[in-house]
């Protein structure tokens, strides 16, 4: 069945919520602290692992060398521009407010910054874009079981000290995830592997970037730097054109 990874992915997000939910009332706050710094703390060496990853490359004589920094700079600056100009961070929290009232947890300050937070770390990856393009192709979902696996474990931990805000960043896994499903079972694998890497070099650079608000308080607007995935994207089909890749430079 075409769509039963992203269904799998949201049940466990869903669940690993609430099992993390079930320990934050018998956390103190200087322990939730403590986890939130952690939190934080693993999502920066997250993002870090996986840009340097696609970043670093070993050269003949055995020295580091770096690769792919102008499409870092270009996609981060040019997104960041646009998402400044359509205030894409207003409107996702205003996303969260919305789904803070409809389940009735106005008085939760952190529901808001859960919902953001846990939403960019669990669906700004490449598992999230290649599983769900094989499951909508073939209907393998293997790689989306496995990436619940890993997701039900980050919304347990974050659900202890974010509460339901981690819980709601089901419903981002369900359109984000059900949406790239639904175009792959309509147009076929419509994303290439530069395309998917230069996604992943991207994003997870965005991914350090949320756990820097997570560990030491709000200092980017990541929300405003999302459309530097679609830039990456962008950048990399034009100069694709050309037969050159700017993670070359």
């Amino acid at each position: 069945m075409r769509g039963l990874g992203t269904i799998i992915n949201t049940l466990a997000v869903v669940l690993g919520g609430l099992i993390g939910m079930r320990f934050r009332a018998g956390i103190s706050d200087k322990l939730q602290k403590t986890l939130m710094q952690a939190c934080g703390v693993s999502s920066m060496f997250i993002g870090a692992g996986g840009t340097l990853a696609k970043m670093l490359s070993v050269s003949e004589d055995g020295t580091l060398a770096a690769r792919g920094t102008l499409l870092l700079i270009l996609s981060l600056v040019i997104g960041g521009l646009l998402g400044e100009l359509i205030d894409l961070e207003e409107k996702m929290d205003r996303i969260g407010e919305q789904l803070k009232r409809a389940v009735k947890a106005q008085n939760d300050s952190a529901f808001v910054d859960g919902f953001v937070n846990v939403s960019l770390i669990i669906c700004v990856g490449a598992m999230a874009i290649v599983g769900s393009i094989q499951d909508g192709i073939s209907g393998d979902f293997s790689m989306l079981a496995a990436k619940s696996i890993l997701d039900m474990i980050i919304a347990m931990v974050f659900a202890s000290t974010y509460g339901m805000g981690a819980v709601c960043a089901a419903l981002a896994v369900l359109v984000y995830q059900g949406a790239i499903t639904l175009a792959a079972m309509l147009f076929g694998s419509f994303a290439s592997q530069s395309v998917i890497n230069d996604l992943s070099y991207v994003g997870n650079a965005l991914i350090f970037c949320v756990g820097v608000n997570i560990a030491f308080g709000k200092k980017f607007r990541v929300g405003n730097l999302l459309p530097a995935l679609v830039v990456a994207v962008l950048l990399n089909l034009v100069m694709g054109l050309f037969g050159v890749s700017l993670m070359n430079f």
